[in-house]
């Protein structure tokens, strides 16, 4: 039996082939266009469903981006990974969302609502900013101020049950109930951009980290769950079967739809079937159909994709978290601060420089490498002479803690600047207030 994954916790995960073996998370293995060096490097290991999601992208066809900020602490360089992902879809022509989870940081975190705004406003908006995400083309919100997404929360509340959620998130009795809400808040958060008020229909990914994957799978399967139609392969070709509702008409509203692109059907009325003798392709045919399903199904979505990225090792071993000052080299940290603290990170090398010269490092595991991996290094055979001068035993910590503190100063100085010219009219262009 699988295990549990805690959206609120702090654990470091390791073995992310096992996650992935363990709750069916595939092996992210697309080749992206012109894509950035985390996608290339095996940053993001995993993905649900993000075939749909990469198609639009080669075509040049529309797309959803959805993510979310947690405000309750400030914002460091594992946030910053994410940013980096959005800013290539918006690149690619994505619509991007981004969620301010003030109702998840109240009831989780004890987060008062105002408090949770100005942190998000001062340490996460003014940085999306700064890094490069264009306000034209994006979105903030609070959960809190969104009804659309608080309504679709409860609408869709209930096609779940108490009994799923314990299985799937852990909770324990002591839970309070707002706490207990947030994972149907994620539900109304991940789906609402496809409302037609919010950009209509389309494919929708969400990167996350693995440690969101418990809402990815709750939304997915309740997403399902709210559809009219399901759509299998059998015996008889491509089968669509009507969940609810009157099957003989929305039989024919199904083959209607399908008639553009298939000609061989068999209907059965009594079982609820229609039957697509000449369709090969479930996917092709579960996508007519869920437009056929959003003429007079307002909840009819596409199942939310998602991507899971590994997490950055705390400079002090363990999770990099807003919780531990020394841990995270923060977007707020004075350029002097983060060489501090980069100078005084684990890594990987020998106890003295004798035994690193003659047994070499392990970038592996060092906090430092993953500096140059996630933030640093964009050149790939520049990274990879890093890595293999670290295990050679020829590249000392010393020195390479000081190279990686002046690229980060360089970087923390320009965030710093672009984050302090942003002004309250470019919010107001941004933040849904």
């Amino acid at each position: 039996m699988a295990g549990i994954i805690n959206p609120w916790a702090s654990h470091q995960y390791k073995d992310y082939a096992k996650l992935r073996d363990e709750f069916g998370i595939e092996e992210f293995s697309f080749d992206l266009p012109d894509a950035p060096p985390i996608f290339r490097r095996g940053v993001i290991f995993g993905h649900r469903g993000f075939n749909r999601v990469y198609r639009a992208i080669l075509n040049r066809e529309r797309f959803s981006v959805l993510t979310g900020l947690m405000p309750s602490g400030r914002m460091h360089l594992g946030h910053k990974m994410v940013i980096d992902q959005v800013l290539y879809y918006q690149k690619m022509g994505g619509d991007i969302t981004i969620a301010v989870a003030d109702i998840e940081a109240y009831g989780a975190r004890n987060v008062p609502l105002d408090a949770a705004k100005d942190l998000a406003l001062r340490e996460y908006v003014r940085n999306y900013i700064a890094l490069g995400l264009d306000p034209g083309r994006a979105r903030v919100y609070f959960q809190s101020r969104r009804k659309a997404v608080t309504d679709l929360a409860y609408i869709l509340g209930k096609r779940t049950n108490l009994s799923e959620v314990l299985g799937i998130y852990g909770f324990e009795p002591s839970v309070n109930m707002a706490h207990l809400f947030a994972p149907l808040v994620q539900i109304g958060d991940i789906l609402h951009v496809q409302l037609d008020e919010y950009g209509g229909m389309r494919p929708t990914v969400v990167p996350v980290g693995v440690d969101q994957d418990p809402h990815i799978r709750l939304t997915r399967e309740v997403a399902r769950r709210a559809r009219t139609y399901s759509v299998k392969k059998t015996e008889e070709g491509v089968g669509v079967f009507v969940k609810s509702g009157d099957a003989e008409a929305l039989l024919v509203r199904a083959r209607r739809h399908l008639e553009g692109r298939f000609s061989e059907f068999d209907i059965n009325i009594p079982y609820g079937a229609l039957y697509v003798k000449d369709a090969s392709s479930l996917e092709e045919v579960e996508e007519i159909i869920l437009r056929a399903d959003r003429e007079e199904n307002p909840y009819a979505f596409y199942l939310p994709a998602s991507t899971y990225h590994r997490f950055m090792t705390g400079l002090t071993g363990g999770k990099m978290s807003s919780s531990d000052e020394n841990s995270a080299i923060f977007l707020s940290d004075s350029p002097e601060m983060a060489r501090k603290k980069v100078m005084r990170a684990l890594t990987g090398g020998g106890q003295t420089v004798q035994e690193h010269r003659e047994k070499g490092g392990n970038p592996d595991v060092c906090a430092v490498y993953e500096l140059y991996v996630y933030h640093l290094e964009r050149d790939d055979e520049r990274l990879r002479e890093i890595y293999d001068s670290c295990r050679r035993g020829e590249r000392l910590c010393g020195g390479c803690k000081k190279e990686a503190a002046n690229l980060l100063e360089s970087l923390l100085r320009d965030i710093q600047e672009k984050a302090a010219a942003v002004d309250d009219a470019v919010m107001r262009e941004f933040v849904e207030m």
